[in-house]
């Protein structure tokens, strides 16, 4: 039933009468001068009794005339370009393959690009400053000076200075060496941001040039290339909020504190964008989806925007949330117009109605999914346009993404070519919109919106476009590749011993050292190995059909066996096979599992230049057939050391790829953990005795309010358990994950039982070890990571000495495993060699500094240490059983 007509979460409407097309039929509020008025709106010749909005509206209204221009508007668009050209034109900057000048005139031609691609779709507002080289983020804090001294002192030149502060810089022969700064998930994406650093003494400073500035820069140029544009901004609170304090800061310092000295600076950038021709600005406040401190809304949300009234007119974005729990204090903001995601909170669409709607503020309606591939049905998002249009006035709504398009793949048309992957799933292809797509859909709404409103004939185009949605969505609806009906019947027959190892972590550890014999700090990698250009072209000529399988095979066994043999030279203990076979950790395993698509060019960003092509899941999930065990199997053959088997956990290929919107994210998340431990127990049976199944992504996908944690955490772990819960105890089982809070989750990790955890640590001063170190409350082996892989620069034996003491001061030496931070994917095979070399020797070096600590003994002794330094016990409480399909 249409929202317009059967109310939405017991707010009561009348639907709109475009036969009548000066007047709408509900009730909203209109401006008369200054002077708000409700207005009570219907045709001149109608008695229809009126039904007011809850209780909060009076029915004391009269009649008036309303505007019926309905915008759309767009968030932000991906950078990256449609064939990668962003991240080819900085590595080759990088490399020293192209200029300064060339860098700069080739993101010139992207951004113009991209400005005149959403004209074409029809946007009424778009955005420039969404652009940027490596981090949105990061361009803020060097737009306003907040450059720590190290990277001040050290590289005098601005460009190279901000690619630094992004991923590090080494130069040997100038005597440089910084590392790069942290590196943070954006809320719970796979984008990374970089994360601004303050101190009490952080001084804001913004450069006299205009063309010095980066987001009046570039709305000058959209306004040289024909285009008006909204400027984006993050906003003051958030951009404070999602800092942190400079190492050395007062414990009781907190980034808010230096809100009163970045507002004066926030107030002269407008001031001159608005001197600049700039009639609007966008400034994004994310944070507010959060759980914030009670003086943080109403202080200093009220406070800043009061501060920022001179200037263009301010449209503050949310996202990826409700904003319910701040929607009084948000509402009374002096802002022209606010933006709601209703993707992820639909709920809260009638609270923001009406708390709006005797205000002045306009509202920007996030209809379409900004982070999903999918589709939107149209006649869904119109029912709710017509409802705020309604209660609102058509001239106060916008149409526009849920959130900025950065988290889409730019278009759909590669997947069009007769070689595209998609081309064999022509019918799961239609039910898709990438960025393009996605702003033609919001062009489409507000056309159709406009037109009711004014009561005019709906334009044949538009008809025939909205005809084609719905045709595309009952498709999917219907179609037979949804459903599996044995997966679904392997979900509703678990029990709760599939969850659950068989035997306690230190009787699991003493069995596993038995057969392993591994010596104290075992040394390890987190998996994979440099992909180099000649890889890449070997998998891209196979795609192509320029070589044959069996040429493409022989290459990559070749390189597995080099892998194999380098590490073994290096001396690690665990090795691991390299994964050249492997484009992307979650694209190859949805590339050889039922119910997932993959597509030809659906890049995303994920930090800097890397970008990732993430698999589509359309229907239930199930392994047809091994995946792993004979490349695995093959590369323990090269070896006696043990080798991992690679896995990528349940979690995170729900995480990480596009998702199916049409049932729980439960029930695919169960279906995944099925298929891995079909896998886990194939690998073990074909002899492998150690398998890392990663979830880097586990803590992303909490929701954002503390609230709803319980349930996610629930699920999460027992998707896990069931992966990795079907081999025999003296199986070793790794995992790893990577830029996550964990203090936060810090039970659920405990609770996934794994024997060798691997986590980042080395971008953050150590901090996210301290739920670990605290009263030795990790029970299980852990293996902290001892360098940053994510800069080229090569850590010293003595900078890893000092942070291996760090670890011993705060962790177990008898549970401590060596390994860098994260897959060595993207570094280049010298650095690699170096850094693994050092970090040998820092294995080295603890295993004769602590002559006490003896791993690889007789079984007997083995379980009597273990017993003795690793006494934890395995239990399962049965609120953590719950596991019902």
């Amino acid at each position: 039933m249409p929202l317009a007509t059967a109310g939405l979460l017991g707010v009561m409407v009348r639907p709109f009468r475009p036969s009548l097309p000066t007047v709408a039929s509900s009730c909203t509020v209109a401006y008369k001068g200054s002077v708000l008025h409700r207005t009570r709106q219907g045709s001149a010749a109608s008695n229809a009794p009126f039904r007011p909005f809850g209780t909060a509206l009076s029915t004391h209204c009269r009649t008036r005339f309303i505007s019926t221009m309905v915008h759309a508007a767009n968030l932000g668009y991906p950078r990256i370009g449609a064939n990668r050209e962003l991240k080819k034109l900085i590595e080759g900057y990088w490399a020293g393959k192209v200029s300064a000048s060339q860098l700069e005139s080739g993101a010139h031609a992207l951004r113009v690009a991209n400005w005149r691609a959403q004209a074409a779709a029809g946007i009424d507002v778009i955005p420039s400053n969404d652009f940027a080289y490596y981090d949105q983020v990061l361009d803020l804090a060097a737009t306003f000076d907040v450059v720590p001294d190290l990277y001040r002192t050290a590289i005098a030149d601005p460009l190279d200075r901000y690619f630094a502060m992004g991923r590090g810089h080494q130069d040997k022969a100038k005597g440089i060496d910084v590392p790069a700064m942290e590196m943070k998930k954006w809320f719970d994406t796979n984008y990374h941001y970089i994360v601004p650093r303050f101190a009490p003494t952080t001084k804001f400073v913004l450069a006299a040039a205009d063309q010095d500035v980066k987001p009046i820069r570039e709305f000058l140029e959209a306004q040289a290339a024909g285009i008006h544009t909204r400027p984006v901004l993050l906003g003051p609170v958030s951009f404070l909020l999602l800092g942190r304090a400079e190492k050395g800061a007062p414990a009781d310092f907190s980034p808010l504190e230096l809100l009163d000295r970045l507002l004066p600076v926030y107030q002269s950038l407008l001031t001159r964008l608005l001197a600049a021709g700039a009639t609007e600005i966008q400034l994004d406040e994310p944070a507010l989806v959060l759980d914030l401190p009670p003086t943080v809304v109403p202080t200093a949300l009220t406070r800043a925007y009061a501060a920022l009234t001179n200037g263009p007119k301010i449209t503050v974005t949310t996202y990826f949330g409700g904003i319910e729990h701040h929607l009084s204090t948000i509402a009374k903001l002096p802002i022209h117009a606010l933006h709601i995601d209703l993707i992820r909170a639909p709920e809260q669409l009638a609270a923001v109605v009406n708390a709006v709607r005797p205000t002045r503020l306009h509202l920007s309606l996030g209809l379409v999914d900004g982070r999903n591939v999918w589709r939107t049905d149209l006649t869904r998002a119109i029912d709710t346009v017509t409802f705020a249009m309604t209660a609102l006035g058509a001239d106060r709504v916008l149409i526009a993404p849920s959130c900025s398009l950065l988290h889409a793949p730019v278009n759909l048309a590669p997947e069009f070519a007769k070689t595209a992957p998609l081309a064999a799933l022509p019918d799961v292809r239609e039910w898709l919109a990438f960025a393009d797509e996605k702003l033609r859909e919001v062009a489409l709404v507000a056309k159709y919106a406009a037109a009711k409103a004014r009561g005019e004939t709906i334009a044949a185009d538009v008809a025939k476009a909205l005809a084609e949605n719905q045709t595309a969505i009952a498709a999917r609806r219907a179609s037979p590749r949804l459903h599996n009906a044995t997966v679904h019947e392997r979900v509703a027959n678990l029990k709760d011993a599939d969850f659950v190892r068989a035997v306690p972590f230190a009787q699991r550890y003493a069995a596993q050292q038995a057969h392993l014999h591994l010596p104290a700090f075992p040394t390890t990698t987190v998996g994979s190995f440099p992909q180099t250009k000649e890889v890449r072209s070997i998998r891209a000529q196979l795609k192509k059909g320029a070589i044959t399988e069996a040429q493409y095979w022989a290459f990559v066994n070749a390189e597995t066996e080099k892998c194999v043999r380098f590490q073994e030279e290096v001396g690690l203990d665990v090795l691991v096979h390299g994964e050249f076979e492997r484009n992307d950790m979650v694209e190859y395993f949805g590339e050889n599992l039922d119910g997932y698509a993959f597509t030809a060019n659906a890049w995303v960003q994920s930090y800097g230049t890397r970008c990732v092509k993430p698999p589509i899941i359309f229907g239930d999930v199930a392994r047809p057939k091994p995946m792993t065990v004979d490349m695995i199997t093959r590369a323990q053959d090269f070896t006696k050391k043990p080798l991992k088997g690679m896995l990528t956990g349940p979690i995170t290929m729900l995480q990480w790829s596009f998702v199916r919107d049409d049932q729980p994210r439960r029930d695919t998340a169960y279906q995944l953990a099925l298929a891995i431990r079909d896998e886990v127990v194939d690998l073990e049976k074909a002899g492998i005795r150690v398998i890392q199944i990663d979830e880097p992504a586990i803590r992303e996908g909490l929701p954002l309010r503390r609230g709803d944690w319980a349930g996610y955490l629930d699920w999460a772990v027992m998707s896990f358990r069931l992966a990795t819960s079907g081999v025999r105890s003296e199986t070793q089982i790794h995992s790893h994950m990577c830029y996550s809070d964990f203090a936060d989750i810090f039970d659920a990790i405990a609770k996934l039982d794994v024997d060798v955890l691997s986590v980042e640590a080395a971008k953050s001063d150590l901090k996210l070890l301290a739920a670990f170190a605290a009263k030795d409350a990790y029970p299980n082996c852990l293996g902290p990571g001892l360098y940053d892989i994510h800069s080229p620069r090569v850590p010293s034996v003595a900078e890893l000495r000092d942070r291996a003491g760090d670890f011993l001061a705060r962790l177990p030496a008898a549970r401590l495993w060596i390994n860098p931070d994260c897959g060595l994917k993207t570094r280049g095979w010298t650095e690699v060699r170096a850094a693994l070399s050092n970090l040998v020797a820092i294995a080295r070096e603890l295993r004769a500094a602590h002559p006490e600590i003896v791993i690889a003994e007789a079984p007997a002794t083995v379980a009597a240490t273990a017993a003795k330094l690793i006494a934890v016990e395995t239990v399962v409480p049965a609120a953590e059983t719950a596991h019902s399909a």
